[in-house]
């Protein structure tokens, strides 16, 4: 069986983390919880749930990915592939076990999980999000010839892939870096259609203004900055 780790950045998510955590399939030998300056209880649930839990005291998702990264780094026993999946339950833990298994079956370097129209709860994506998928996804097409339809934080990527992406972005701009990077490096990559539900309490991107507008400048400026090099 391939060694498998999960990272999920996980902030205010004690209502949700629990059911993350325990409908994760048993081939993940670790999950890794990085607790992104919570305030509420949900290093203590996601302990008592089965969890490695770190602190990562900078706020941002990116931040947050680059914590569990390092700890990973640090593992004498090396993963074949990291698995990225948000604490908000919005995305379907057991549908894992579609994710990794393009790179099982075919030797594929990166998988997104696609949230497609057809799959997702009514309201579960704002309209400032699909249009920021629709966005990125158009110009990476149009910049890299790319047929990525969208940015879901729901991923799988061979550990030694990932690595070798250098990835720096420590916010909003996590996901697209990858894809870039990914593109840039030549990696193979497919998506995956997943399902995709409301998630439990509120975005803490989307579901405000500020976040929006900083997510949509962040992933823009990435994409600008790679089309001109």
């Amino acid at each position: 069986m391939p060694h498998i780790k999960v990272i999920i950045p996980a902030y205010n998510e004690q209502d949700s983390i629990a059911n993350v955590i325990t409908e994760i399939p048993s081939v993940v030998s670790e999950i890794i919880v990085i607790n992104n300056n919570s305030t509420d209880n949900t290093v203590v649930i996601a302990q008592k749930a089965g969890a490695t839990v770190l602190t990562e005291t900078q706020k941002g998702y990116g931040y947050a990915c680059l914590k569990g990264m390092k700890y990973i780094a640090s593992q004498n026993e090396k993963p074949d592939i990291i698995v990225f999946l948000d604490g908000d339950y919005s995305d379907y833990p057991e549908e894992l076990t579609k994710i990794i298994a393009p790179i099982l079956t075919d030797n594929v370097d990166l998988v997104i999980g696609a949230r497609v129209p057809e799959l997702r709860e009514k309201d579960s994506v704002t309209p400032q999000q699909i249009f920021g998928n629709w966005l990125a996804c158009f110009l990476m097409k149009l910049f890299f010839k790319a047929t990525f339809t969208d940015l879901g934080p729901f991923r799988a990527i061979k550990y030694d892939k990932l690595l070798t992406l250098n990835m720096t972005d420590k916010t909003y701009g996590w996901t697209v870096e990858m894809q870039l990077k990914a593109l840039k490096q030549q990696f193979s990559y497919v998506e995956v259609p997943v399902r995709y539900k409301k998630r439990i309490g509120v975005s803490k991107v989307s579901g405000t203004i500020k976040g929006a507008i900083f997510a949509g400048v962040k992933i823009l400026t990435w994409i600008f900055k790679y089309s001109l090099k």
